[in-house]
């Protein structure tokens, strides 16, 4: 059978290409760009790649047409495919019937987090040789690639409330039906497709309707939002984690009354979170030693344990894994170090994970300085929704860079006034990899934030170091 792809470059669609490739399909794909890395991946996989939405590449028409949510109306190869009666799917519907429908889905959902935590918990899977199947949105660095089938019963998926495809526009999360069920958390985003918080929770209680009453919700203990979510019904068990700040003398929220009563918890041994105790009911699981830093990965790494517990990994299985779990590319990753100075590399797109990255940077280089770089970058982003809370989320570093891309439809400038440290704007990428350069000192670590390329920042900048 012959499967064609709509935007096979974006990460889900090239992962849906690899896993129907391992299943024996024939499979071709076009994009509007077709670049690396997913263009090398799937060319290694034997995939047919083509370039642009050209009507010609369905010459040889496909037994069914896979259509990525980027792909709208009025684009050349949906008109062919809608007027010719040609058969097609969305990646996730194509997901369910071909995958997921025979697997125990573990799916990893909230705003924050669902990468670095869909990683910790396939590595965990797969150091207790359960082989699982995956499917990621990022490059998972214990892993060759970011999808595969693995072996049954475990699929692994990263979970994410974005629309389904231009015909399906409920959350691509409701094809997956779990059995175990991750809420990292629950803010306002993706603010070109939902109106408000509102929206996002409607569509988290749709998922909720899904999972079965033996299965596992997994939740953290305060926040208000996924609280409310719960609130309109759920009827599957609920665990709740405390994440770093909390300890076992507090009390947690007992909306749902089938919550644990302690949950997961974790004591931080190091106050940068390289190391913490891992507590369940009150419990010591064992100590989590790794290389990762910050409060939230800890968070992360917690519901990775309670996830893989539910499959039935041991706890402290689970705690070894993560000592050897490598971080997803793009999660503060160190880029390099020129001249004493350490760059690095964030996946940011929103506030709240914007604030949470420099916190955990800075318990982790105490008094040294730390260089914001921030391209904002994402739809909410660039609509200017969360501007005012930027600056608060930057407040842990000591000076601010802020580029001013052409989609941007506010000025960066007007934060410069919120800011209580140095802050600078700038709309020339050189412009502003040159007095980056000219800032950075020995010592220094420079965080650079984009939920995108940057045009090539993090080399530009760390050139420029070396020649300085």
């Amino acid at each position: 059978m012959h499967i064609h792809i709509l935007g096979i470059c974006g990460t889900f669609m090239g992962g849906i290409a690899a896993i129907a490739k391992e299943m024996g399909f024939r499979v071709s794909g076009c994009d509007a760009n077709v670049y690396p890395p997913m263009s090398t991946q799937l060319e290694q996989l034997g995939i047919e790649l083509k370039q642009g939405y050209l009507v010609e590449h369905l010459a040889e028409q496909p037994d069914m047409v896979i259509i990525g949510n980027a792909i709208s109306r009025g684009n050349p190869m949906v008109e062919y495919v809608l007027d010719r009666n040609i058969p097609y799917t969305s990646g996730p519907e194509w997901l369910l019937n071909n995958v997921l429908k025979h697997r125990w889905v573990l799916a990893v959902s909230g705003t924050h987090g669902k990468t670095t935590t869909s990683s910790m918990l396939t590595w965990i899977l797969e150091y207790a040789h359960l082989a699982p199947g995956y499917l990621i949105g990022g490059v998972p660095q214990n892993f060759s690639s970011s999808a595969r089938l693995g072996n049954a019963p475990f699929f692994v998926i990263e979970a994410d409330e974005y629309d389904t495809a231009f015909f399906d526009k409920r959350s691509k999360f409701v094809h997956y039906r779990p059995r175990t069920l991750v809420i990292n958390n629950l803010e306002f985003d993706h603010a070109d497709i939902f109106n408000d918080l509102s929206d996002i929770q409607r569509q988290f209680h749709h998922l909720l309707r899904m999972v079965p009453s033996n299965g596992l919700v997994l939740t953290p203990g305060q926040d208000d939002a996924v609280s409310e979510t719960i609130a309109m019904g759920c009827w599957t068990l609920v665990e709740q984690s405390f994440g770093a700040a909390k300890t076992n003398t507090d009390k947690v929220n007992t909306d749902s009354k089938r919550a644990t009563p302690l949950g997961w918890q974790a004591e931080k041994c190091q106050a940068d979170g390289s190391e913490f105790v891992v507590k369940f009911n009150g419990e010591v699981q064992g100590t989590v030693k790794w290389s990762l830093i910050g409060d939230f990965n800890i968070e992360n790494g917690l519901m990775a344990i309670a996830a893989a517990r539910h499959a039935g990994v041991p706890s402290h299985v689970a705690i070894e894994a993560l000592g050897q779990f490598v971080n997803t590319k793009r999660r503060l990753e160190l880029k390099g170090e020129v001249a004493g100075v350490k760059v690095y590399d964030d996946f940011a797109h929103h506030p709240t994970a914007i604030g949470k990255t420099l916190a955990g940077l800075r318990a982790h280089v105490g008094q040294a300085k730390i260089i914001a770089v921030l391209e904002p970058r994402s739809n909410t982003m660039k609509s200017g929704v969360h501007k005012d809370s930027l600056p608060l989320s930057m407040v842990q570093a000591d000076e601010i860079y802020l580029f001013q891309g052409e989609q941007v439809k506010w000025s960066v400038a007007e934060l410069k006034a919120q800011c209580q440290q140095p802050c600078i704007a700038e709309k020339d990428i050189a412009s502003l990899v040159e007095k980056v350069a000219t800032a950075a000192n020995p010592g220094d670590h420079v965080l650079v934030m984009s939920n995108g390329g940057f045009g090539g920042f993090h080399d530009k900048l760390l050139a420029a170091l070396a020649q300085k």
